[in-house]
Parts: structure tokens; sequence; C-alpha cells
């Protein structure tokens, strides 16, 4: 089993940056693909961002690359989400979300945490 909490969310300006982490427990995370997904109000969840297991692998929804970077430490068990220039449709609920084989559907995932608000004024 693997518990997942997610930090760092709060109100920036647009063109702002927030760093998003999740810790996670249970000692198989370091074998886990991991992601973060997203959720605005009225909207279907949104896969962003994941990496593989060892980290070398990384990819990213269009609207999103260039300026969101994920990365993982696995000695910390951690994810973390740098996210720059944030626009106004980046605010959303971003859920951390790890699985064995996790792909670009939210779907795909097995374990997930409770979320982390992030707000963007324009």
């Amino acid at each position: 089993q693997v518990q997942l909490v997610e930090s760092g969310g709060g109100l920036v300006q647009a063109g702002g940056s927030l760093r998003l982490s999740c810790a996670a427990s249970g000692r198989t995370f370091n074998t886990l693909t991991a992601a973060w997904i997203r959720q605005a109000p009225g909207k279907e969840r949104e896969f962003v961002a994941g990496i593989s297991w060892s980290g070398v692998s990384t990819y990213y929804v269009d609207s999103v690359k260039g300026r969101f970077t994920i990365s993982r430490d696995n000695a910390k068990n951690t994810v973390y989400l740098q996210m720059n220039s944030l626009k106004p449709e980046d605010a959303a609920v971003y859920y951390c979300a790890a699985a064995p084989r996790g792909g670009i559907s939210s779907l795909s995932y097995d374990y997930w945490g409770r979320g982390t608000q992030v707000t963007v004024s324009s």
C-alpha cells in the first residue's frame, strides 16, 4: 500500500511560480510511475505530467510543456512539480498519483493523494 500527501499549493499571480511536493509512504514507491493530475471545477481530471520510477523518462500534456517540470527523489520518497509562468487556466486541484505502469490516462493510476489547491489570479 502507498499513501501520498501533496503540499505546496496556494494562491499566485499569473506569471508566478509554485512548487508542489508529494510525499509518499510505502516501501514500493521507488518502483512506481508517478504523475500529477489536475481537476478544475466542472471539468474532468486532466493528466499534467508523469515520471518513470527511475526518473529518466518524463512526459507532459502539451499545455504545460516548457513551463512545468516533474522530478522525483526516491531517497526521500518524494515527487515534485515545479510550475512556472502560471496562467489562470492552470488553476485546479492538483493530485499526486502513482501506479506500477501509469500512463497518460488518469484511469491508469492506482494510488492517489487528496490533492492541493492551486489558484492563479489574473
